[in-house]
């Protein structure tokens, strides 16, 4: 068995729009293990089986999980922490998919026990029956059975905010003159329901599609060419670039580059 166990779990069709994916990772191994997760702005509901994992932040704060726990949008990179024998399984929000779950949630709380939202010990009791399933897969189907009661209908702007794909258009401004809304609203809807707000995706998505032109230059051998990523990704300079690295991932772009190169092409 391999020290370190990872799973990327698809959702059936009718949860396309709720859930991007499940992860599922376990620590086989005698020692601590320690992984990086990457910004998604996603918000993330997380349980914990075996001994309490743990994430720290940043700015060094860390948060031990018991048995289950949520946050997000997950706006920087953070590392995760599985002791000997424990494992987690995430369930991965899509757009306002965590709003339609679990209404407001004050701002300043950035990790929550699930119990605590719906004033119950849903979870809790989720996080036992889980606990005493033995497939991931059916523990993922599980969980989705059990999500059906509590989730709420899309609306429209919803809706219309989570399928825009025009980059030439102003979402906001677009979706506004669509519902014969104010622009204000449409903002204020986006960053209560999403949990962000348009420039901070529109931002996200810039930086994600330059670390897809960087993966796909590394496996293909070629040299990165800086000045032609500013360009294509419309950055206003090089500085602008690496300051959404060191937001994003905490490390500069040759640094992350070279990351890449010694996954793509390890030394023997």
């Amino acid at each position: 068995m391999s020290e370190y166990t990872q799973l990327r779990i698809s959702v059936p069709e009718e949860f396309k729009n709720v859930f991007s994916h499940f992860y599922f990772a376990k620590n086989n191994s005698e020692k601590a293990v320690t992984k990086i997760l990457l910004p998604t702005y996603q918000t993330i509901l997380l349980f914990c089986f075996g001994e309490n994992a743990s994430l720290t932040t940043k700015e060094k704060t860390t948060i031990c999980i018991d048995k289950c726990i949520t946050f997000g949008p997950i706006r920087q990179a953070f590392e995760y922490t599985l002791p000997p024998d424990t494992s987690i399984l995430v369930a991965n929000f899509k757009d306002d998919a965590f709003y339609r779950f679990f209404g407001k949630v004050m701002a300043e709380k950035n990790f929550v026990n699930p119990d605590d939202l719906l004033n119950e010990n849903c979870f809790t009791d989720l996080w036992k029956e889980l606990k005493n399933i033995y497939s991931v897969e059916k523990q993922v189907e599980h969980i989705l059975e059990f999500c059906k009661i509590y989730l709420q209908h899309q609306d429209t702007v919803s809706r219309l905010l989570s399928s825009f794909e025009n980059e030439n258009l102003n979402p906001i401004k677009t979706i506004a003159e669509q519902t014969r809304q104010s622009e204000r609203n449409i903002q204020i809807k986006q960053k209560e329901q999403f949990g962000y707000s348009s420039k901070e995706i529109s931002r996200y998505m810039r930086f994600l599609k330059e670390i897809k032109i960087i993966e796909k230059e590394t496996e293909n051998n070629k040299k990165v060419e800086w000045f032609s990523i500013i360009s294509e990704c419309n950055y206003y300079d090089q500085s602008q670039l690496i300051h959404d690295f060191k937001h994003y991932l905490q490390i500069s772009p040759s640094q992350y580059l070279k990351f890449q190169e010694d996954i793509c092409n390890p030394r023997s």
